[in-house]
């Protein structure tokens, strides 16, 4: 079923890109619920296992419903760029407890049973204490869940940003809407963002807020749309680079480009499958800041890399020859 975003004349001007440790956290609690999503995340799924076995996850994802409204008030759309967790779990708190009520029980009609179940009743039954309590459940979930594997995944969805924002600008809105992701389609003649997909139909006017738009691992192959007032139009979709977001970068380094640049060195060249910051591959990688940054310096020397800022960071992309030289096929002697 669609999902139309109606434009007013200033919200294409409004369109914005956000990075949200939240988001991130509830669709990973989702993915533990769903076996459909666990085959693309299988090497995270194996290093976390036995710590979130000592999660207990079920008042979370009885309100995960697999079609249907999950409450916004509990991930709610970011308010800046590069959201922290700790600010965003402070605007949940913030709920007040009338809203709070009332979307916890359209999360909960919307799995059979779950409104009448001893959690269900529980959560209704004092909404202000349930806003708390599935709080510090988010935060223990992102500290076991996502946490360990945060540099890995904001690298990435940072590149994911930085390279629609490029599309944006070079192409504009229609064409950045088309690439997002298949499920979306510009209407001009409306000026509206038809969503398709399965979660029902819905129809909200943006009147001036604009759109959130907010790239995700977790939510891979999917894309989420909804959010009611109050909250900003958002919706969420599969960041770019997922296929290779849980290989190790010396997997995947031919052995002959290794003996022609030395080990790391083509190691770094091989990890930069999207763009990325020196941090970033330096946590990846385990090696220092200053080793990846000498490497950096003598790969664009070379013509195999080019660089350029994005906020408070310099983003490294491979050139076409950098391409070429990462993608060489192993020795088969």
């Amino acid at each position: 079923m669609p999902y139309h975003l109606h434009f007013g004349e200033a919200d294409p001007l409004r369109i914005r890109f956000a990075i949200s440790p939240l988001w991130e956290t509830q669709s990973a609690v989702r993915v533990l619920a769903r076996p459909r999503q666990q085959k693309y995340h299988l090497p995270w799924l194996r290093r976390i296992a036995e710590a979130a076995r000592g999660l207990d996850l079920a008042p979370l994802q009885l309100l995960m419903p697999r079609r249907g409204h999950s409450p916004d008030c509990l991930y709610p759309p970011p308010l800046t760029p590069a959201a922290v967790l700790a600010e965003e779990i402070a605007a949940v708190r913030a709920t007040a407890p009338e809203v709070a009520a009332a979307d916890f029980a359209r999360a909960l009609a919307d799995t059979p049973g779950a409104t009448e179940s001893a959690e269900g009743r529980r959560i209704l039954a004092d909404p202000a204490a349930s806003l708390a309590r599935l709080a510090d459940l988010l935060e223990r979930a992102w500290e076991t869940l996502v946490e360990p594997e945060w540099p890995r995944l904001r690298a990435l969805l940072e590149a994911d940003v930085a390279y629609h924002s490029r599309r944006l600008a070079d192409g504009g809105l229609e064409r950045l809407l088309g690439e997002l992701h298949p499920a979306f389609a510009w209407s001009e003649e409306t000026a509206t963002l038809v969503v398709d997909h399965y979660r029902g139909e819905h129809v909200r006017a943006l009147a001036g807020q604009g759109l959130v738009l907010l790239p995700s691992v977790f939510v891979w192959p999917e894309v989420v749309s909804g959010f009611d007032p109050p909250w900003q139009p958002t919706i969420a979709y599969p960041a770019r680079g997922i296929g290779g977001l849980w290989t190790e970068p010396g997997e995947r380094t031919p052995e002959a480009l290794a003996r022609l640049l030395g080990r790391a060195r083509a190691d770094v060249l091989c990890a930069l499958d999207e763009p990325a910051g020196t941090s970033a591959l330096a946590h990846r990688l385990g090696l220092a800041l200053s080793s990846v940054s000498a490497h950096l310096s003598v790969l664009r020397a070379a013509g195999l890399l080019t660089s350029r800022r994005y906020g408070h960071q310099v983003l490294y992309e491979r050139t076409a020859l950098g391409i070429a030289l990462a993608v060489s096929q192993p020795d088969t002697d």
